[in-house]
């Protein structure tokens, strides 16, 4: 790698092979993959990361395309049925109504699945484009418990239905971000104007709500309730800290298992990181108790923090998330800043909580 000067990289092959059968599908892929593309930075001095087709993916198994029918930008998963046999049934159980229309539903639509013509093993999931549900971070306590509010209810609508996520860490939780980015952003670069030029400006989650979504269900099941607690050994996703990973011969319920992921998450993303959410930790706590079968449930977590957020105030809600390390001329700068920005929001009557 130490001359790589923008080419395509050998886990682009996939998406170059396939550009044309994906437009003939309806998806237009970027100049890079297209054919006989040429570098935009060749016979100049410049470097190929300041140009749009030096960019490469940041995933071999996620491409962005524009749906050729109404110019959106979407994201395409590859996805393989032998790998993962269970996935696509799970996303799709979750895309059809009359899940698809719940608003309880946190779990990434699905709007089309293509078939690869010469494997029957590979699949391509079309999906929106999504993004890292802290990116960018998360201004005021409301929106962290709008937040927390969105993921209980997620996962509470996804047991209810008998499904276990298995591996619901924070990198699996994303939001929409249509509401935040009016003007969207480059897909692989995301501080970037979708035209590569210029930083992608945006509002807060107080001024334009949006909703989270649950992805990547490669490791996910489905149970049948007429069976009983379900008993399955451990699958290591991707928090590696799950005390039912220090026994992969023992075989455990997964339900439990996805209450550590989102306990440890809120734990070590909010907790661990800012001031002044104290009133999660004792339910935080209880989520993340290395025996499982002393956690709450799903249901217990959600009516747990539902009394929790009743007692909190207008001025708690309103309150800055402040990061622990952060420094006193930087606290002092984002605090005047923040006292202003939030009078605007009183005035023009948003909420502390901003629900989509």
């Amino acid at each position: 790698m130490a001359d790589y000067s923008g080419e395509l990289l050998p886990y682009e092959f996939f998406w170059r092979d396939h550009q044309q059968w994906l437009e003939e599908k309806g998806y237009m892929l970027r100049p890079r993959y297209r054919p006989g593309w040429v570098p935009s930075w060749l016979g100049t001095d410049a470097f190929y990361w300041r140009f749009e087709d030096g960019i490469s993916i940041n995933f071999a198994q996620l491409m962005d395309a524009k749906r050729v029918s109404d110019g959106a930008t979407v994201a395409i998963k590859r996805v393989s049925r032998k790998l993962h046999p269970y996935e696509l049934d799970i996303s799709q159980l979750f895309s059809t109504d009359p899940l698809a229309a719940d608003p309880r539903n946190h779990c990434v639509p699905i709007y089309e699945v293509l078939q690869l013509p010469e494997d029957s093993d590979i699949i391509l999931l079309v999906m929106p484009l999504l993004r890292g549900y802290n990116n960018p971070p998360l201004q005021t306590i409301g929106e962290a418990v709008e937040y927390f509010r969105q993921v209980f209810e997620g996962i509470s609508f996804m047991h209810e239905h008998h499904v276990a996520h298995r591996d619901c860490m924070n990198m699996n939780i994303m939001m929409d971000p249509k509401p935040l980015f009016p003007r969207m952003y480059h897909p692989q670069r995301e501080k970037r104007n979708v035209d590569f030029k210029g930083q992608a400006k945006y509002y807060t989650r107080t001024a334009c709500p949006t909703k989270y979504y649950f992805i990547d269900f490669g490791l996910s099941r489905r149970y049948n309730p007429a069976n009983g607690p379900p008993r399955e050994y451990p699958i290591r996703g991707g928090d590696r800290t799950v005390p039912e990973f220090c026994n992969l011969e023992e075989p455990c319920d997964p339900f439990p298992t996805d209450i550590y992921y989102i306990g440890n998450m809120i734990r070590e993303d909010f907790l661990q990181t800012f001031r002044g959410l104290d009133f999660m930790t004792s339910l935080v706590s209880d989520m993340v108790q290395d025996d499982p079968t002393q956690r709450p449930v799903i249901s217990e977590v959600a009516k747990r923090f539902e009394v929790q957020r009743r007692t909190l105030g207008f001025f708690k809600l309103r309150s800055r998330l402040v990061r622990r390390d952060e420094f006193w001329v930087m606290y002092i700068f984002r605090t005047i800043r923040h006292v202003f920005r939030t009078i605007s929001y009183v005035l023009t009557h948003r909420p502390a909580i901003p629900s989509p």
